[in-house]
């Protein structure tokens, strides 16, 4: 049944979109991908408006089965991308913020991982909204209103997913509520 492919945090039920997804993967499982995807399942989808008539839709996955769906994102990607017209499709993992230790806050507990700071946590959607793209150099720009920038240069070998790059911008500006942009690094020919 598809519906094991989905498990949402809390118990809560998911909606028709994760339903649709847990499908598409429990098709593929049925179909090509059968002894990679047995033990992975997805905790929640939802899409995002890119501009136009594109939209994106981001898979979130368990933390602990991150790694399972890296290693067959390539081919997960690209049969989700063909079932879901129009679609991009990205897979990040679940990933937790926890406040900063203050006055207010203070309890007899452990201190805070470095994995769960904001800062971490942003990079780390980074990295699984890029993947397998590598991340070459990134840049902080101020401007003169004080507002940032981020600047983020990808290798210049996977510009196969040059068509992307606009849904990466309203992907991280949506996840983490920052500015980014990203291009690829400029090859010198000498």
């Amino acid at each position: 049944m598809y519906t094991s492919k989905i498990v949402k945090p809390n118990g809560s039920q998911p909606d028709t979109l994760e339903l649709e997804v847990a499908q598409a993967i429990y098709e593929l499982e049925q179909s090509e991908l059968s002894v990679e995807l047995a033990d992975l399942h997805i905790s929640g989808a939802k899409t995002i408006n890119v501009g136009g008539a594109r939209e994106a839709m981001i898979v979130t996955v368990p933390f602990r089965m991150l790694v399972g769906f890296k290693n067959l994102h390539a081919r997960l990607v690209r049969e989700l991308e063909k079932k879901f017209t129009g679609k991009h499709v990205i897979i990040i993992g679940e990933r937790r913020i926890l406040p900063k230790e203050s006055r207010n806050n203070r309890a007899k507990r452990q201190k805070r991982p470095m994995s769960r700071s904001l800062t971490a946590v942003h990079d780390a959607y980074l990295e699984d909204m890029l993947f397998p793209t590598e991340i070459v150099g990134r840049r902080t720009r101020v401007r003169t209103d004080g507002s940032k920038l981020l600047k983020i240069f990808l290798d210049p070998k996977d510009q196969a997913n040059a068509d992307k790059l606009d849904t990466f911008n309203v992907v991280y500006k949506t996840l983490t509520g920052r500015d980014a942009s990203f291009e690829f690094q400029a090859v010198n020919k000498e």
